[in-house]
């Protein structure tokens, strides 16, 4: 099969069916989100349960998300704190946590959920730090600021998700005039100069095109 979008979005599916399967209330979640208007920009089925497996693996029982959208990566992020951990969600449009408040709730994480409405920015100086997994999946044009409060509020080992690195190979331009790019490019010099992080990177194809992430450990 010759490597195209088509391909790359039928061999999501296929991982998805296959290592994720059917899941009523994530399904659920995204039937809100969709009928609520708001852009299909949450994480991929494969990703959902990778942010789960990797706060698992890393044994985190407290974890910070910035984007909440409509709380579909925010449950992937709950069930796996178990009963005893804290998910805090930053969401800086009030209709979409009031959204992403009843998914999780039906969902039945609602309990280990915090959602804070407001801009990172403001928000994150107002946090009580000791976090152990952050994820980032807001504003690409604040992924310095995003970052800097990860190291500030996470500890030595903390991990971190920085999403949306890929952006269809737009990253390489240096002559790019889009913020976002420009905002990606930033974030992910920050996490090979700052001192604080230690980083990689994977580009991606799948469902979402060609996208990535990174993954950093404070250090």
């Amino acid at each position: 099969m010759d490597s195209s979008p088509a391909a790359w979005s039928l061999t999501d599916s296929f991982l998805a069916d296959t290592l994720v399967g059917p899941d009523a209330p994530l399904e659920a979640a995204l039937a809100a989100q969709r009928a609520a208007g708001l852009p299909a920009i949450e994480v991929a089925p494969v990703a959902g349960k990778l942010l789960n497996l990797l706060v698992r693996i890393s044994g985190a029982r407290r974890v910070l998300e910035i984007g909440t959208l409509g709380g579909y990566s925010t449950i992937w992020l709950a069930r796996a704190v178990g009963p005893e951990g804290r998910v805090v969600t930053v969401e800086a449009e009030s209709d979409n946590a009031m959204l992403a408040r009843a998914s999780i709730d039906a969902a039945g994480v609602g309990d280990r959920v915090d959602i804070r409405i407001g801009r990172g920015a403001e928000v994150l100086p107002t946090l009580v730090g000791g976090f152990d997994l952050v994820f980032i999946d807001a504003d690409k044009e604040s992924n310095t600021i995003y970052l800097d409060w990860a190291a500030k509020l996470g500890h030595p080992g903390t991990v971190i998700v920085l999403d949306n690195i890929g952006r269809d190979g737009e990253i390489v331009r240096d002559d790019t005039a889009d913020s976002k790019v420009i905002g990606t490019r930033e974030g992910l010099r920050m996490l090979g100069e700052d001192p604080r992080f230690d980083a990689t990177a994977l580009q991606t194809v799948g469902a979402k095109g060609w996208d990535g992430f990174a993954i950093a450990v404070v250090v």
